[in-house]
């Protein structure tokens, strides 16, 4: 991380996390081939509609660490994603999760998965990714 990542005492500030996450997330999303422009692409945002983190270790400025972005399955229209950041050592020192809905250009609230994304779920769920 970056000196500017962290407060006085050398922690890294509470508020960096939503952006590791975001990282994490990119990558998931462009790994499986759902990311953000994707959507976009077909006419779909996909705002942040919950995010959640626990602290349960602080990271330190210098500390080197990983983030495990999980995709969880969801038959409704939205994405439900898990990260789990950890230090070299392995240890867990934070876990969080975001909820994102699935809205149209007019910002409307999507019922039903896109058909794009749909098909990716069938993809999913039968274990072909």
């Amino acid at each position: 991380m970056r000196f500017e990542e962290v407060d006085p005492l050398g922690i890294v500030w509470h508020g960096r996390y939503p952006g590791y996450f975001e990282d994490a997330r990119m990558a998931l999303g462009e790994k499986f081939g759902i990311g953000y422009m994707v959507f976009y692409k077909q006419n779909v945002i996909t705002p942040i509609r919950q995010f959640h983190v626990d602290y349960l270790a602080p990271l330190s400025f210098g500390q080197e660490f990983t983030i495990e972005g999980i995709q969880h399955y969801s038959e409704s229209a939205r994405i439900n994603t898990e990260y789990i950041i950890r230090d070299l050592n392995g240890q867990m020192t934070t876990r969080g999760y975001t909820v994102q809905m699935l809205l149209d250009l007019d910002r409307n609230i999507l019922i039903a998965q896109p058909d794009f994304f749909e098909k990716f779920c069938v993809r999913w769920k039968k274990g072909e990714l």
